[in-house]
């Protein structure tokens, strides 16, 4: 089994729209070119397992949830079920896209394109073999169109323009609607929005204006136009289509300046205020707005990043606040108009406002810059990243989201790990120092550094989390400290190049250090820190990595070559060329063929799986591949972007780009301004930003196999990927013979021959049949079934049982399933204990994460329970009170009665 993409970590949000789902629980986000659906009520985020050809600049829902339209930088779209999550149909629409809005009733759908609005059948209500049919054009802007708002009945819809008009069209030819243009502003159309139920109208600019448009007629008053005038226009559409290639559904052209006769007894619009967001002269470019049209909210961003909530029609301003410093690029109100999502494209910044109550309903943001480094924590459920911002951020595996992030290193990081126990992180900067981490308070309460400042490069920490070590870039030396005391142990001097990798041995005390100096040192620590090895290569030396049995190291050299050693006796027991394996891009203002370019890359991270069988290699290339270790030989190549957004992606240079004085990507195209671009100085890594357009570059900074062995991730331009076994739906028998049949497992367990039933629903290796075979088995039966199982399938019960522990809702069932197995076969399981333990810390993440969540709801149960207890007791002294006092009052009035 080879895993599939399951998630994207470490990004939520880069450009475009961002839009709520209809429910308005759940948002819905473009990273680059895939979508991610945050579910804010269960604090989970997912990415679809789908991608665009170039980054995402706009999505539309459809209005029942279940269709989105996804559309990248170049126009080309895909239509996608949010159901079923995945690709439907695609479409090329030739030009860049604008904004794309699907109706209220869900039949049309308008996209802005150039200086027209194009408005198709929506997909889905009618049985077509082309998805997208297109059915009017509307003519009128001169310059490019910019945004869409429909009407509450679908009737009409409204269209602005970056020539500073807005056009109102209507969906159906109505008689007495002409089109023209809107004016009163003097920049370009931001936004437009409908009133509720009406045809009045806002329209917002660029420069923060708002101009109040009022309309003289109602939807109700619309006259649909006579059948006579609209067949003759028909066939006049059908004669000027017959000269053309393709059809053009039917053009619908508006006048700028229609005359006094033709508006004559036709809906006016008329400007009943204009208002202006600057009064104080401090806010500049207006970049985005929303509104939401029953609580008659507008809210407002700008590229300061301040936004304003204002209420409609009357202008009074209920909130003005700032989120960052940088633009804010997409603002969405959910359906009840609670919740506002802002998204800054600058920062990679994703937030979500309870405007009422003020507070956040979500707070995330990736790295500024790209990830360099990554580490699993020791059960899985936990992965570090640290950047070159300069930035340490944890993220949890199972919702996705980030919880803490350390900011205390003021250069950017270049290696994160864990500590055996888990609750603690290290990380080595650029800065001159190491940090630990506390995960329990969220504290640095550590900081190591060296004598001399020195850029460290790498890090590594002993399974017994005593011992950390760092090796600097300037000073060739490995630095020594106690974690305990935080005191600089040793100095370790000998290599002769700056150090690019260190790795402990996981059973022994031995430090591997590789180096640029062509060697690979082996320091013994019990030994005082002496050499113990020195393994001499033919090239530079960039990563090194021990096996997770610690027999066997892994080295990737500056030739593109992986070498195994038998460390002990320091012989090579094997290698592997993978440079033909990297298979390079070729850069848009590279001069030379990727093919000759590759000749200097190589592989720059290395991780061995959970079991040692495989490894996994990485560089500057859009792909990872995956090695036998034993046979060494290429089991699978993952391509892990197929982002053309990216440079280095394409072999070869596409030929419409090259002209006769090169590469089109030469050409440094002018304007900028219009997004209030900084434009900073060049000698960054990430391509030349002086330029007003720069391409990041694909490259894998770092991957590592999780301890539970069903999962890896790895570091990229794009964010952290991870690529998991649980993700399809596999059919993958085991053993399988012709009796097996759901039904004989079934007559088994009707005839209480459990573990046999067992056994057959695990030879036949469908997970639902294995759940039902062993939830029939009374709990007073689990021991003696355990008891018979056989060995070969007790490590497959187990392995069912961690994953099962992730859905399930008997949990003490399956708790006494997993202590009785591990009781009765704990000794045999121990001999075999190295190829188990990723089934055994697979079960223990998930074990652990359910006492986390139980052990919370206990305590908080407990409190409750003390206090119903505390106050049913006042009350009850009170009752006792009052009714021995009424005893008495009835005592005396009866003796009253006697006498």
């Amino acid at each position: 089994l080879l895993p599939q993409f399951s998630g994207l970590l470490g990004t939520v949000y880069r450009r475009g729209n961002l839009s709520f789902t209809r429910d308005g629980n759940s948002l819905i986000s473009p990273v680059g070119n895939r979508i991610s659906l945050f579910d804010l009520k269960n604090n989970k985020c997912e990415t679809f397992p789908l991608a665009t050809r170039l980054n995402i600049v706009c999505v539309g829902l459809s209005p029942d949830g279940s269709l989105a339209i996804l559309i990248d930088e170049e126009g080309a779209a895909l239509l996608v079920s949010l159901i079923g999550k995945c690709v439907l149909h695609q479409f090329y629409f030739h030009k860049p896209v604008h904004s794309v809005s699907f109706s209220p009733d869900g039949k049309k759908f308008v996209i802005t394109k150039d200086h027209v609005a194009l408005m198709y059948h929506a997909p889905g209500k009618k049985r077509e073999f082309n998805a997208f049919v297109l059915d009017k054009t509307y003519y009128g802007p001169y310059d490019e169109t910019t945004c869409i708002d429909w009407t509450d009945d679908s009737k009409c819809f409204a269209v602005g323009s970056k020539d500073m008009s807005t056009w109102v069209f209507g969906a159906e030819r109505w008689a007495n609607l002409i089109y023209y243009a809107l004016g009163g502003h003097k920049d370009i159309i931001v936004a437009c929005f409908f009133e509720e139920n009406s045809l009045d109208l806002y329209t917002i600019s660029q420069d923060a204006a708002l101009c109040v448009w009022q309309c003289n007629t109602e939807l109700d008053g619309l006259k649909p136009m006579p059948r006579k005038d609209a067949a003759a226009e028909d066939s006049a559409a059908r004669n000027d289509e017959e000269f053309l290639e393709e059809s053009k559904g039917e053009e619908i052209r508006g006048k700028a300046n229609p005359s006094e006769q033709e508006t004559r007894n036709k809906v006016k619009y008329s400007r009943v205020a204009k208002y202006f967001f600057n009064k104080e002269g401090d806010f500049n470019n207006l970049t985005s707005a929303a509104y939401h049209k029953k609580t008659h909210l507008l809210v407002t961003g700008f590229a300061s990043g301040i936004f304003h909530l204002h209420e409609l029609p009357d202008f009074n301003l209920i909130h003005s606040l700032s989120i960052s410093d940088q633009r804010i690029a997409s603002i969405s109100i959910n359906c009840t108009g609670d919740w506002i999502a802002f998204g800054c494209s600058g920062l990679g910044q994703l937030l979500v406002w309870e405007w009422q109550s003020e507070s956040y309903v979500l707070k995330q943001q990736g790295h500024f810059n790209s990830m360099v480094s990554l580490a699993y924590s020791p059960d899985g459920q936990y992965i570090a990243t640290g950047g070159e911002d300069g930035k340490v951020k944890v993220w949890n595996t199972s919702s996705s989201f980030c919880f803490v992030t350390f900011t205390e290193h003021t250069s950017g990081v270049t290696a994160v790990t864990f500590t055996s126990n888990g609750y603690v992180i290290l990380s080595a900067s650029l800065d001159g120092t190491v940090r630990a981490f506390d995960l329990h308070r969220y504290r640095n309460f550590r900081t190591f550094t060296s004598p001399r400042p020195s850029q460290f490069s790498c890090l590594a920490v002993d399974s017994s989390g005593e011992i950390v070590s760092a090796g600097s870039q300037d000073s060739f030396e490995i630095f020594i400290w106690s974690m305990q005391s935080g005191r600089l142990l040793d100095v370790l001097s000998g290599h002769e190049g700056p150090i690019s990798s260190l790795s402990f041995n996981p059973m022994k005390c031995v430090l591997a250090s590789a180096s640029w100096d062509k060697t690979v040192k082996l320091w013994d620590m019990l030994d005082s820190w002496r050499t113990k090895e020195t393994l001499i290569l033919n090239s530079d030396v960039l990563v090194v990595a021990f096996r997770p049995d610690g027999q066997e190291l892994a080295v990737a050299a500056l030739n593109g070559e992986i070498t195994f050693w038998d460390h002990e006796n320091a012989v090579q027991v094997g290698s592997i060329q993978g440079r033909h394996d990297l298979q390079m891009g070729r850069k848009e203002l590279d001069k030379i063929t990727a093919k000759q370019a590759a000749k200097g890359k190589s592989f720059t991270t290395l991780c061995y799986s959970a079991d040692g069988q495989s490894i996994l290699a990485g560089g500057l290339s859009k792909f990872v591949c995956i090695y036998n270790v034993k046979e060494q030989i290429l089991i699978k190549k993952f391509e892990i972007s197929c982002n053309f957004s990216l440079d280095a992606m394409e072999e070869y240079l596409d030929r419409r780009k090259m002209t006769e004085f090169g590469s089109m990507a030469l050409i440094d195209e002018g304007g900028g301004g219009e997004d209030g671009v900084a434009i900073p100085l060049p000698g960054v890594k990430r391509g030349d930003m002086s330029y007003r357009h720069f391409k990041p570059e694909i490259r894998v900074t770092c991957l590592r196999f999780s301890p539970t062995g069903r999962s890896w991730a790895a570091t990229t331009t794009e964010g952290l990927l991870i690529y998991s076994l649980d993700s399809g739906l596999i059919f993958d028998p085991f053993d399988l013979d012709i009796d097996i049949t759901p039904n004989n497992i079934r007559k088994k367990l009707h005839q209480k021959e459990y573990t046999v039933a067992i056994i057959m629903a695990f030879k036949l290796n469908e997970k639902k049949l294995i759940q039902e075979a062993i939830e029939a088995v009374p709990s007073s039966e689990v021991d003696v079934i355990c008891s018979s199982l056989p060995d070969l399938y007790v490590e497959k019960v187990l392995e069912f049982l961690a994953s099962a522990f992730e859905t399930t809702c008997h949990l003490e069932f399956y708790l006494i399933w997993a202590h009785k197995l591990l009781v009765m076969h704990g000794q045999k399981l121990k001999t075999r204990s190295v190829k188990l333990l990723p089934v055994i810390q697979f079960l223990q993440k998930s074990i652990q994460r359910h006492f986390e969540d139980v052990s919370k709801l206990c305590e908080w149960n407990i409190y409750n329970i003390k206090y119903a207890l505390a106050v049913s007791q006042q009350r009850g002294m009170k009752r006792l009170a009052d009714g021995t006092s009424g005893d008495e009052a009835d005592l005396d009035s009866d003796s009253d009665y006697l006498m």
